[in-house]
């Protein structure tokens, strides 16, 4: 069973073929600042990037002959439920357009999977977007009538992480309550009750924890007011790019920040035992969203390889639930663990119906 796996980002695109859950080829494919700057939209970078892994495949003599599912990166997409997803005209359609407002370069591997896929046959899928929203009715409510929450979160790494931990057990992901942290560039934490993620920051729209791009939640009149002689588009960045450890530090290095604050810059100390800090109280907080039925704190991104950071978030949470760390990112293996449940039938193919899985409530007059 090989699988091909695709992940574009900002300046590069991972890409992982994997035979009987082996990865017998893994590369990360860099693309100059420069060529991307050439493009007026994340799709139209889709010849570029396709060739330069066409490339690169070819340098390497990498045949993708007889491969059985092509996977991408999902993005652009309206909000929906978790799974694995066939990608049919509409899916492609939407990713390509960017249905869902946010462009971000994940919608190239919708298309760059259905572009192997025409050429080697198999299937093309798409695991566990950011777009995964399966919040419940009391997580979607604000105070401004109106006005409703929805979650973009690292969806793949979250539900992937979960997945492991309950294999680690011998359990089923479905069967149990987690709350599941990725601490990375961004910061996701959420709250998994049998396999449904029914809560979580959004990690676009300013909630939870500061990150290092990130400025996560800020009160509304200290923003507004911050707000004046601004433009919304520097605001926004405040979300992203520009907030966290960037904003108070001048870098989203976390090395570098800990190191800071090693050396005695105290500035460097309080903006790191903060973050860690609004990670712990996210985390207190999804532990009451399951009612305090909590199997597992697990923690996974780049950042988890602090032996600090996870010992801190230990110190502070153990009481709720045991806390275990799961550094890196699985995302490679996520998309490919998707496809290969639905090729063994052990998970049955979604098909993206084109509509936000949540549209308001029925009661409340629109």
């Amino acid at each position: 069973m090989k699988i091909f796996a695709i992940n574009p980002g900002s300046t590069s695109t991972k890409i992982a073929l994997f035979d009987r859950q082996q990865t017998v080829f893994s590369k990360n494919v860099a693309h100059d600042a420069a060529d991307l700057s050439r493009f007026d939209s994340i799709s139209a970078q889709l010849p570029y990037r396709l060739e330069m892994i066409q490339q690169l495949l070819e340098k390497d003599s990498i045949s993708l002959e007889g491969t059985d599912a092509f996977v991408g990166r999902g993005g652009g997409l309206l909000p929906l439920e978790g799974g694995t997803y066939e990608i049919d005209a509409l899916l492609l359609s939407h990713a390509t357009l960017g249905a869902n407002g946010i462009a971000h370069p994940a919608q190239l591997g919708p298309q760059l999977a259905s572009e192997f896929q025409k050429v080697y046959g198999g299937r093309a899928l798409v695991v566990n977007p950011p777009d995964v929203d399966e919040l419940h009715d009391l997580a979607r409510m604000t105070g401004i009538a109106g006005v409703y929450r929805t979650v973009h979160l690292h969806a793949l790494n979250l539900k992937e992480t979960a997945i492991r931990h309950a294999d680690s057990l011998g359990k089923n992901y479905a069967d149990g309550n987690y709350v599941v942290c990725h601490i990375g560039g961004g910061i996701s934490v959420s709250a998994h009750r049998q396999g449904r993620m029914i809560d979580g920051n959004d990690i676009v729209g300013g909630e939870g924890p500061m990150a290092p791009t990130r400025c996560g939640a800020v009160p509304v009149a200290a923003l507004l007011q911050y707000c004046e002689g601004k433009s919304s588009r520097e605001v926004k960045a405040l979300c992203t790019r520009t907030g966290g450890f960037v904003s108070h530090l001048g870098t989203s290095d976390a090395l570098e920040v800990i190191q800071r604050a090693h050396d005695g810059d105290k500035y460097a100390d309080l903006v790191w035992k903060t973050m860690i800090y609004q990670i712990t109280k996210e985390i207190g907080a999804m532990a009451c969203v399951l009612k305090g039925q909590v199997d597992g704190i697990l923690l996974g991104g780049g950042m988890v390889h602090s032996q600090e950071l996870v010992a801190e978030i230990t110190a502070a949470c153990a009481w709720i639930a045991p806390v275990s760390a799961y550094p890196g990112e699985f995302e490679m293996e996520a998309m490919a663990s998707g496809a290969e449940r639905v090729l063994k039938g052990q998970e049955i193919v979604k098909h993206y119906s084109g509509e936000p899985i949540w549209t308001g409530f029925d009661f409340i007059a629109t």
